[in-house]
């Protein structure tokens, strides 16, 4: 079996909090007194436009809160949205550990809208972990859908086998196994380095 060469690493669930998913709706809507599943609802419209890039956040913010006068701002909310990411902090050391050991070509393959894939790379350093980032809202295909894994295999030039899936999702880890990469469905980001140890990645 050929070694590891790449890590292929989701981001929101294994090495931060999720982005923007519904618990983060949830709570904008107690937040902000919107209708919960009118939100929902709104959201599910441009899910697919904001985290592939062909909408901008603040089309995104038009089409699910700002379609009406609100007694807060666009900027309250922004800020709010990017506030509910929070780092996991043993499993970024584990990353940082594999970037600065230097075996590995560290990518990230991960469903975000641009202005959130921004903040958070910034905001937690993720620059200086990865060497690349397939990030839907830059390639414009998300998981589970085959073709961005194709691509990130492609752009590497690395073989399935050579890659190891990271994800907390079992419907990204089943559409990565179908193609041939070796995964890891990460249940717990503290519990990252045995994972790894188990697939034959050790981190220092």
């Amino acid at each position: 079996m050929a070694s590891i060469s790449l890590l292929l690493w989701d981001i929101g669930g294994v090495l931060l909090t999720n982005g923007w998913d519904r618990t983060a709706r949830a709570a904008a809507a107690e937040r902000f007194n919107l209708d919960p599943a009118e939100l929902e609802r709104r959201h599910t419209l441009v899910e697919e436009e904001f985290e592939t890039g062909r909408i901008d956040m603040t089309g995104y913010l038009d089409a699910t809160v700002f379609d009406r006068p609100r007694p807060f701002s666009p900027e309250a909310y922004r800020r709010f949205m990017q506030e509910q990411s929070r780092p996991n902090e043993s499993a970024l050391a584990v990353a940082r550990s594999l970037r600065a050991d230097g075996r590995y070509v560290m990518a990230a393959l991960n469903n975000e809208s641009r202005e959130l894939n921004d903040y958070r790379i910034h905001k937690f350093g993720l620059e200086a972990v990865f060497h690349v980032f397939f990030s839907s809202c830059l390639t414009g295909v998300r998981k589970p859908d085959p073709a961005a894994y194709r691509r990130a295999l492609e752009l590497t030039q690395r073989t399935p086998e050579e890659t190891l899936f990271l994800d907390d999702r079992p419907e990204n880890i089943d559409a990565g196994a179908r193609l041939g990469l070796r995964t890891v469905r990460v249940r717990d980001p503290g519990r990252l380095r045995e994972e790894l140890s188990v697939a034959g990645v050790a981190s220092r």
